[in-house]
């Protein structure tokens, strides 16, 4: 009996042993997968990031690439000469892509920031001459979004998109009745004469709105120079050209400001040959994305109204 209590005992810690052992080998065979699957994660966010982030596609093969210019154009939102630069810069130094597209919806902004975009269109079309780039309107493309979209080879709009508005605008307020009534004294203390050129609690010098007008017809030179260098003999040259005025689509085309009729996959298929469309556009860092939606940027606009020539 003592020697088969001794068996059972021993068959008993041998078995207890088994399973330990095999429990050491689950746990490893669990640690080792956890730790693969965390960098097999790992190498995969690594790619996404390098490939330009959640927001893109990869294109393989061919493509069309699309750099969008939404919104007002300034220098602190997403359609600003960084971003939009950022994004052309990108597409057309990717070696599939066939031709580039500028996709804008904008009812203008900084005359400096549509300049800037503008030119560099320019340049990286000189640069890459096998790979057209074509603006399509879709809502708007307005003052400068319209600057912008003049830097392509050609324009595309839908026939009730708005486009034109070739001006320059600065707009303010004046207080200096009201500050009277109310019986408020105004103090205002500069180094220079002219300093206080346009202050909204006194009345308009017309020396002062002599030299900013002065200056906004420079600015609109400067633009009415982009847009005939732009499209050249395609314009239909009027008065109202270049006056501020918009028009639709359909009567854009007619007045040479535009080309065909056309949406972003209609010409990716038919014009660029290349039906994948592929987004180059820089995405928003969650701060920006998060003043847009509070209404950060409206506040912005009304300060950019107050600050400067606009194309508007």
């Amino acid at each position: 009996m003592a020697d088969e209590k001794l068996i059972d005992q021993s068959v008993i810690e041998r078995l207890a042993q088994d399973v330990l052992a095999e429990r050491r080998r689950s746990r490893r065979w669990s640690i080792f997968f956890r730790s693969a699957a965390v960098v097999l994660a790992g190498l995969f966010l690594i790619a996404v990031f390098a490939l330009g982030g959640f927001g893109h596609k990869v294109c393989l093969d061919r493509c069309t690439a699309m750099v969008r210019v939404d919104g007002t154009i300034d220098e602190r939102g997403r359609a600003s000469a960084t971003n939009v630069i950022s994004g052309l810069r990108q597409a057309f130094e990717y070696p599939q892509v066939k031709g580039v597209i500028v996709a804008i919806n904008s009812p203008g902004g900084s005359p400096v920031q549509a300049g800037q975009i503008y030119d560099e269109l320019r340049r990286l079309r000189a640069k890459y001459p096998d790979k057209p780039a074509v603006a399509v309107v879709e809502d708007m493309a307005a003052s400068g979004g319209y600057y912008v979209a003049a830097g392509a080879d050609r324009i595309f709009v839908d026939r009730a998109s708005l486009v034109g508005s070739i001006g320059v605008i600065m707009q303010g307020f004046g207080f200096a009745g009201a500050i009277d009534k109310l019986g408020i004294e105004r103090r205002v203390i500069t180094s220079g004469e002219r300093k206080a050129v346009l202050d909204p609690f006194r009345p308009v010098d017309p020396a002062d709105e002599m030299h900013i007008r002065g200056i906004l017809d420079e600015v609109h030179g400067q633009f009415v120079k982009a847009v005939r260098d732009g499209r050249g003999t395609r314009l239909k040259e009027s008065s109202e050209l270049f006056s501020g005025l918009v028009w639709t689509g359909a009567r854009a085309i007619e007045l040479g400001l535009a080309d065909e009729l056309g949406s972003v996959d209609s010409v990716a298929r038919d014009v660029i040959k290349a039906e994948e469309v592929v987004d180059f556009t820089p995405e928003e860092s969650l701060p920006d994305r998060v003043a847009r939606r509070l209404g950060t940027a409206m506040a912005r606009e009304i300060a950019l109204e107050l600050r400067g020539p606009t194309l508007r």
